[in-house]
């Protein structure tokens, strides 16, 4: 493996997780909330991580599984690989009771910004953040081994994950700084909530270094398509849809992959 390969994979995933703070910041620093603009962001997200990961990702662990076991076999364990990815992102999110469950927050600024109960507050912030460092391990795991394999395809997968990783922040920052007044600690504790996204990368790399070859590339590579899909599906179209219309959020699907096929069509 390049050690520059190495370098530039863990920076965009360093770049993907630490978006958690660029959403404190904005949540500090915006003197007027934007959701229709965040509806589209988030759907745009979207249709780039469910288009890379059918189109590309997807084709990819194929081709590694079926060469190295032949197409019937290599087949079976692409698509077992990505149901196995759904259901442990799946599982992660059924751990984490709802409340305190950053994906099941309706409306940052109705729910999160009363604050009429100061603890309830500071233990939403601060289960939102251990809940998004949870769901940050995959994820960095899945850019990192994007941009492992395709520094294109890593970029691309790294900025879809930024997006998605800027409401994050918000979830995070706004109520610890509504109950303890205080934004650094808000900011902090969001920005390193992020971090879990690098650390993923590097627990997984280290973990799987010693039995990295086509098998165990095709399998993680099949499990990140899923936990990619699961994540639009779950996370980023349901919360699209609560920020703004409706309209918004598939335009902004459509045009998240429009883009991401214009991109893989310019590197053919």
């Amino acid at each position: 493996m390049n050690p520059e390969n190495i370098l530039f994979a863990f920076g965009l995933t360093l770049f993907a997780g630490l978006a958690t703070g660029i959403g404190s910041l904005m949540s500090f620093l915006s003197k007027k909330f934007n959701p229709k603009f965040l509806a589209g962001s988030l759907g745009f997200s979207a249709g780039v991580m469910i288009y890379v990961s059918f189109v590309e990702i997807f084709v990819k662990a194929k081709e590694s599984l079926t060469a190295a076991h032949g197409l019937k076999a290599g087949n079976i364990y692409t698509v077992s690989a990505f149901f196995a990815g759904i259901a442990v992102i799946a599982l992660i999110d059924k751990l984490i009771p709802s409340f305190e469950n950053p994906h099941e927050i309706k409306n940052i600024e109705e729910k999160n910004l009363n604050p009429q109960n100061s603890k309830k507050l500071l233990r939403m912030g601060l289960f939102s953040a251990l809940a998004i460092a949870i769901h940050n391990f995959p994820e960095g795991l899945a850019t990192f081994m994007a941009a492992m394999n395709d520094p294109t395809l890593g970029i691309s997968i790294a900025i879809a994950i930024a997006i998605h990783n800027i409401p994050e922040g918000i979830a995070v920052s706004v109520p610890i700084y509504y109950a303890t007044k205080n934004r650094k600690k808000a900011f902090w504790l969001s920005f390193l909530s992020g971090l879990a996204e690098p650390v993923g990368a590097l627990l997984g790399f280290f973990i799987l270094l010693s039995v990295f070859n086509d098998s165990t590339f095709g399998l993680i590579f099949a499990g990140v398509a899923g936990i990619m899909v699961y994540i639009s599906l779950d996370e980023l179209l349901p919360t699209a849809e609560e920020y703004g219309e409706h309209h918004i959020a598939i335009g902004g699907l459509i045009g998240g992959m429009a883009v991401m096929a214009l991109s893989l069509l310019l590197f053919i």
